[in-house]
């Protein structure tokens, strides 16, 4: 596994090369949850692009998990659009990862996306409503489908800029299954510079972590963050 983990970050390099942005966070949730989330990671550091061509975008992030010992875990997220007519498109995505103990759940996503934007478009959105397709369950036993709702959004005010995410789908826990998970990270970044912005990301949870002290099932876990624009 470590030497997965370690072609894994190889290849996160030449990714990096390629990066719209990077970024750099300081994860607060040790702090407020020290019982149900003493393993948390305190610091990720984030590579994101968002890229527009003739038939439609390429998407895709890259969370890297570090520690005293260096990684922990690295994670991706990959998606393609096609435009199709107006405001819609198909969405294609890859969700998947690996960490030191194994592998992220592994799940493919296909369906429709309705994308808006401003006249200057400057601010812009997006709905998309997607079959999920895990490869495999928590337990590894077996593969399974579900549904996901996710909304995306960017919005820039002067010096400031607000964007982020909202996920809804049919998920699973310790002896739990069918039920529905929430997972929404809404950022807020002051553009100091053109290339340098300083903020915070705040990942709220519902029934997102598999297993937890005390059986706690919401968590709200901000971090202090620093992100670097490379054009």
């Amino acid at each position: 596994m470590k030497r997965l983990l370690t072609t894994g970050l190889m290849t996160i390099a030449v990714i990096a090369m390629q990066a719209q942005n990077i970024q750099l966070h300081y994860d607060l949730g040790r702090n407020i949850y020290p019982n149900e989330e003493a393993g948390r990671p305190k610091v990720t550091m984030t590579l994101e692009e968002f890229k527009l061509d003739y038939w439609g975008s390429w998407f895709y992030f890259v969370d890297v998990d570090f520690s005293r010992k260096f990684t922990e875990s690295a994670y991706t997220e990959i998606s393609r659009e096609l435009n199709l007519y107006g405001n819609y498109a198909a969405h294609v995505e890859y969700n998947g990862g690996l960490s030191k103990s194994g592998s992220f759940q592994q799940a493919v996503l296909v369906g429709m996306a309705y994308n808006g934007w401003n006249p200057a478009l400057s601010a812009t959105y997006s709905l998309q409503l997607m079959y999920k397709r895990y490869f495999k369950s928590y337990d590894y036993t077996s593969s399974y489908h579900s549904m996901q709702l996710t909304g995306v959004w960017y919005l820039p005010f002067g010096k400031w800029s607000c964007s982020g995410f909202i996920d809804l789908w049919r998920g699973e826990k310790a002896n739990h299954h069918g039920q529905l998970v929430l997972l929404t990270e809404p950022q807020l970044w002051y553009n100091a510079t053109k290339h340098l912005s300083i903020g915070t990301e705040c990942e709220i949870s519902n029934n997102f972590i598999y297993n937890t002290y005390n059986d706690k099932s919401f968590f709200v876990n901000p971090t202090l963050a620093l992100k670097w624009r490379f054009y």
